[in-house]
């Protein structure tokens, strides 16, 4: 028992990190949590069986903090996301303008006018007074978060499509708006001059 424990403990919260940091949505942030749960609960059978209990009173309040994170994410927040995904699909079926949720802003592709992907969506800014999105930041080039450029992007000239936002620019065009530093977004972008 020790043996299976001692391997299946550090390969479910190497597994789980990934499934939550990767931040791919409720439902798998959720399962994250559920397989990081099975590791507390097998790293407190290594605990038990070979008398830690500093690891073993760690991975009893992980676990407990484990259910409130399957609480919150494949419970609350999957019901969030259900509710705002079947306003998204009503929406699509009536004459009224198409909605999607705005919690989907961050990570959505941003596709040029050649049909290809120019850069990711990483934020939106919105007016206080009407709610009115102003922009969308978007960063290109680097890897990972390193070496990636930031631009805002007018919220009236770009189109929310299913696979993402579209932009009359291509990469060289999104290249070329002014980078913004990440830490001091602008009060308001410019126009795109098309």
């Amino acid at each position: 028992m020790e043996d299976i424990a001692g391997w299946i403990a550090p390969i479910a919260t190497m597994i789980a990190a990934m499934m939550t940091a990767a931040n791919l949505g409720p439902r798998i942030t959720g399962w994250g949590f559920v397989v990081f749960t099975v590791g507390s609960i097998a790293w407190s059978i290594v605990a038990i069986v070979t008398g830690q209990a500093n690891l073993l009173w760690a991975n009893g309040f992980l676990t407990i903090v484990n259910l409130v994170g399957i609480w919150r994410w494949l419970g609350r927040e999957a019901k969030y996301g259900d509710g705002a995904q079947a306003a998204k699909d009503r929406s699509e079926t009536r004459a009224s303008p198409a909605l999607f949720p705005i919690g989907e802003i961050a990570g959505r592709a941003v596709i040029g006018q050649g049909g290809e992907t120019i850069g990711q969506a990483i934020g939106a800014m919105a007016e206080c007074d009407g709610g009115r999105i102003a922009y969308l930041m978007v960063a290109e080039g680097g890897v990972g978060g390193v070496g990636e450029r930031l631009h805002a992007i007018a919220w009236s000239d770009l189109r929310v499509r299913d696979a993402g936002f579209v932009v009359p620019l291509d990469a060289a065009g999104l290249a070329a708006l002014p980078e913004v530093d990440a830490k001091a977004w602008p009060t308001r972008a410019e126009a795109i001059a098309a």
